[in-house]
């Protein structure tokens, strides 16, 4: 037996090495108290030389327990040698097939120590059958090109060590173990560059001598934890130096051991000292466990020996420097189990979240930057998902862009990535109830045939494209053409009746501070002409369109208060105030060269009524064909009073967004909802549209939805599902030659009805926030049981505050479903289009959201030949909170945001040109906006302007008779002076000139 003596050393070094741990400790807790890196990193390939492995474990998936002369080990007493199994030792070559089909550079396994040694002696006889078969197994693999990587024990002891010893709670069993890797370094290490000592010994040492969950099922005494820990330790450290010492100068390869770890974020989000020191303490007893006395001081974390004093078993000094830096990489495991597991110990309300990124920077913060190999990943399906596990496609891609991320951003010197597992197999303490293999496994048929999952397709395409190489066209340059819109969205524009300037209107005059007390008194028995009131008098107004013209927006889009302008639904009842008030709001858009798109209903779902007058959401809303008429009226009588001025009318804003609020009558408020918009295209075009020339149109909520398993027909044929539901049924009786729509939804009009629909649209409205993922209604809850389609959302694109997803191409592929379907008969304009963000003045996140929306849509006209002709950024203003608004609340005092002179700056340019683009701007004149403020200025300012224009007048006429006075004085003294007069005497009457006329006058007092 190979046995490795320990060197005596002085203290000294170790406190050395105490301070220096603590310093890197204070590293890794910044990881809570400053935030990592924010990045929307999504593609991307990861190094050259990167190493892509899938793994397995030999019990799970080996079977044949007492096959060719294998022992008993303690799981298969544990599961009274539960069978059936994936059947790996008989069909191994099939598990081999199985890694070619991923194309993966290694296959990481482990060795069944009871198929090598039936009675678990490592010094006794080994099992030929069982040597002759891994030994096959790794040739194979060096044939195939594909790196062994072996790990030597994987849970599964030989029963008899456990009868014989007590398994791990005997200080002998790290000698066993070290003759035991001796051998297998002996056996097989000619072959094998990576060997694995043991997998995640922390669920072990908890699981199998604590809770019992795990084999051998020990419990009852709280120290057998971490006294089974303290010998798993020795016994990897014993393996190591016999691998260093023996076979590492010939065989040159690598031995380290599998950790695994889970990650906490503090109660509430909130990173106090406490918090995070607390946030430490749970990572420390969990990976740091077993890592600190391996990749650190030699020891167990102090807040471990702190919180377990009299039951954690200690090093001697000898031993914390034999055990430290045992290991030549860091092997990470990152699954449920451990995280299930780590939950228990995440007390004070923390948080356990599937961060990988923050546990490989972690390690690379506390452990002085080691090589990481990623050594298991992945989640886990239930047993009845089958081979369309499209839920685990998104866990592992989340997994793997948190590796792309830590080795990219962080630096994290992370070499090899393996997805767990290659098949599905018995899950330990999980049985058959859930499944971690990518390959599906039938168990009720004895021929168990490896059939890939999605996952695995998924997996093979992702490795031979080492990451996730982008798809989307990059940036492009160019410009948006004159005429098109970029304007600023809103839902309905409250009427504001106050404040309003008095200005010119009161007819009393004032004495101001008469008493003393700074207050104006009126003067009694005096009144002034007065004027009517004007616009300019509405201060909401001017302060609004103020920031509107901050923007640089060409474009205004915001809907008229149906509730307000007729509040019993009857326009002929109009209220004379709220008339005059849009009216205003148009005039000033008119004078600042602002052109207003006016929507007539934009259901509010804040309100009860949905934004309709009280009288018709009494009635049924939408549900009754009466409303159908009112609406009708109520917008004749808003082209007749405002249609002068209003060059694009939306009638009704997200239809199709709408008739999810009457949920058992979707179809019935569909098809009322249309013909309520036909019928209003028809009255603007025969009475109104000769005179006035605008254009009608209804704005449809357009977001774009991407087959949630791209492996699958079904899902891709509930993408076209969904979007002939969403868009088709409003597009297709307008546009699609009167049908009713090529979709699944049949709203069902009659011969007169589809005649009124048909070509009732002038343009396209679409309005666009997000992407998310669609599949079929068979796998999910549906969303929406009228399309049949669930709805999910990709876990690894970047999310806002309030869970919308940034994915932009998502919009271009949007327009692209449009063109395809509709053609180019119709321009198409993006009525509303952006994010909420939290920060109250440095929106990082929309402003990423503007500049890549934009780029996709003028990708879309340039690439795609998009009939694009607008875009308007939603909205202007917060009303409370932090939201969508450019602007602060005026509660904020309307402060701007730093996207304001992003997308200011794009509308200057009309786009993106090269900076090499030696083409002038042939557009309207730029200085039109800065104009447009100056005058908001001056009628903001009026009483102020007024006051320094009698001011200025004041003066003028006062240094006029200063003048007028001094020139005949002079006129009048060269009349009384003698021509002969001496030189002296002149001197001194010119002199005096001034006291001889005052004396003269009796005005001069002495």
């Amino acid at each position: 037996m190979f046995r490795v003596s320990s060197v005596c050393v002085s203290l000294v070094p170790v406190l050395i090495l105490w301070g220096a741990a603590e310093k890197v400790q204070g590293k890794a807790f910044k990881l809570w108290l400053q935030p990592q890196n924010e990045t929307f990193l999504q593609s991307g390939t990861f190094p050259s030389g990167f190493l892509w492995g899938v793994g397995t474990a030999a019990f799970p998936t080996e079977g044949s327990w007492d096959a060719d002369g294998k022992g008993e080990s303690v799981w298969d007493r544990f599961t009274r040698h539960a069978d059936p199994s994936s059947d790996s030792y008989v069909q191994w070559e099939e598990d081999l097939k199985s890694v070619r089909y991923l194309g993966v550079n290694f296959y990481a396994f482990s060795l069944s120590w009871t198929r090598l040694f039936p009675d678990g002696n490592p010094t006794a006889n080994p099992n030929p059958a069982g040597v002759q078969h891994y030994r096959r197994l790794i040739g194979r693999l060096k044939e195939l090109r594909v790196e062994p990587v072996v790990t030597l024990f994987h849970w599964d002891l030989p029963q008899v060590l456990q009868e014989r010893f007590g398994g791990w709670l005997n200080r002998s069993m790290p000698d066993v173990f070290a003759d035991y890797a001796a051998f297998c370094f002996r056996t097989f290490g000619a072959e094998v560059r990576y060997w694995i000592t043991m997998h995640n010994p922390f669920l072990l040492a908890v699981q199998g001598y604590g809770t019992g969950a795990h084999a051998p099922g020990v419990t009852g005494d709280p120290a057998d934890p971490f006294i089974a820990a303290h010998n798993l330790i020795r016994a990897h450290a014993k393996a190591w130096h016999v691998y260093d010492k023996h076979f590492r100068p010939h065989q040159r390869g690598k031995v380290s051991i599998t950790l695994g770890s889970h990650w906490v974020e503090p109660l509430h989000g909130q990173a106090t000292p406490t918090n995070t020191d607390l946030c430490q303490k749970a990572m420390e007893a969990v990976i740091g466990w077993f890592a600190e006395p391996i990749y650190g001081s030699g020891d167990y974390p102090e807040s471990l020996k702190a919180s377990n004093r009299g039951i954690i078993p200690e090093f001697s000094a000898q031993e914390r420097l034999w055990l430290k830096g045992t290991a030549d990489f860091f092997s990470l495991a990152f699954g449920p189990e451990t995280l299930r597991v780590g939950r228990g110990l995440a007390r004070f309300g923390q948080t356990v979240k599937l961060d990988l990124r923050s546990v490989l920077v972690w390690v690379q913060q506390m452990y002085g930057d080691p090589q990481v190999l990623v050594a298991e990943s992945g989640w886990f399906s239930d047993a009845s998902v089958g081979v369309e596990d499209t839920v685990a496609i998104y866990l592992m891609k989340r997994f793997i862009l948190q590796v792309m991320q830590a080795v990219s951003v962080d630096g994290v010197r992370v070499f090899g990535y393996t997805a767990w597992s290659l098949l599905d197999g018995f899950e330990w303490n999980h049985g058959y109830s859930i499944r971690r293999g990518l390959f599906y496994i039938d168990f009720s048929k004895p021929q168990r045939h490896r059939l890939p999952k999605t996952s695995a397709h998924f997996y093979r395409r992702l490795v031979k494209d080492n990451g996730f190489p982008t798809e989307n066209t990059p940036h492009i340059e160019g410009r948006f053409p004159c005429d098109f819109q970029f304007g600023v969205s809103e839902s309905v524009l409250q009427v504001h009746l106050h404040p309003f300037s008095p200005q010119f209107t009161d007819p009393h005059l004032y004495r101001w501070n008469l008493s003393g007390n700074g207050a104006l008194t009126p003067v009694t028995g005096v009144l002034l002409h007065t004027r009517p009131a004007q616009c300019t008098d509405f201060l909401y107004i001017q302060r609004h369109l103020f920031l509107l013209g901050v923007t640089g927006s060409s474009h205004y889009r915001f809907a008229l208060d149906w509730t307000q302008l007729a509040p019993d639904g009857d326009p002929a009842s109009a209220n004379p105030e709220t008339v005059r008030f849009y009216r205003c709001v148009l005039s000033e858009l008119h004078r600042r060269g602002i052109r207003p798109v006016v929507t007539l209903y934009h259901p509010s779902y804040r309100s009860p009524s949905l934004g309709l007058p009280e009288s018709l959401h009494a009635n049924g809303g939408w549900r009754n064909v009466s409303t159908v008429e009112a609406f009708v009226k109520y917008a004749a009588f808003c082209f007749h009073q405002f249609g002068a001025t209003v060059p694009t009318w939306i009638t009704v804003n997200e239809p199709n967004r709408l008739t999810e609020a009457y949920a058992e009558d979707q179809q019935t408020v569909a098809r009322h909802l249309l013909l309520a918009h036909a019928k209003t295209w028809r009255i603007y075009n025969d009475r109104f549209r000769q005179k006035q020339g605008g254009s009608v149109s209804l704005a449809l909520h357009a977001d774009w939805v991407e087959p949630a398993n791209p492996f699958l027909d079904s899902h891709r044929s509930a993408q076209q599902q969904f979007m002939a539901f969403e868009l088709g049924r409003f597009l297709d009786p307008l546009i699609g030659g009167g049908n009713e729509g090529r979709g699944s939804a049949l709203i069902g009009f009659s011969d007169d009805e589809r005649a009124e629909l048909k070509g009732a649209l002038d343009f396209v409205a679409l309005n666009h926030f997000t992407t998310r993922l669609v599949s079929p209604w068979k796998n999910l809850k549906p969303t929406n049981p009228d399309h049949c389609c669930s709805l999910m959302t990709d876990v690894t694109w970047p999310v806002s505050h309030l869970g919308q997803a940034i994915v932009p191409w998502g919009l271009r592929r949007m327009l692209g479903w449009v063109k395809h379907r509709y053609g180019d008969s119709f321009s198409i304009v993006i009525t509303a289009s952006g994010v909420d963000d939290q920060a109250a003045h440095d929106d990082q996140l929309r402003q990423t959201y503007i500049r890549s929306y934009l780029q996709e849509a003028l990708k879309a006209r340039e690439l795609d030949a998009v009939n694009l002709r607008g875009f308007y950024i939603w909205k202007l203003q917060d009303h409370h909170d932090l939201q969508f608004g450019l602007f602060s609340s005026a509660a904020h005092h309307s402060r701007p945001k730093a996207s304001v002179n992003l997308y200011r700056d794009i509308i200057t340019r009309h786009g993106f040109p090269s900076t090499s683009d030696p083409r002038p701007l042939t557009c309207r004149d730029t200085n039109d906006g800065t104009s447009c403020e100056l005058c908001a200025r001056i009628a903001e300012n009026k009483p102020l302007l007024f006051f320094s224009v009698c001011v200025s007048i004041s003066a003028s006429m006062l240094c006029a008779l200063v003048i007028i006075s001094v020139m005949r004085k002079r006129r009048r003294k060269r009349r009384r002076t003698p021509i002969n007069v001496g030189p002296q005497r002149l001197r001194v009457q010119q002199r005096f000139p001034m006291m001889r006329v005052a004396h003269g006058t009796g005005l001069l007092r002495h």
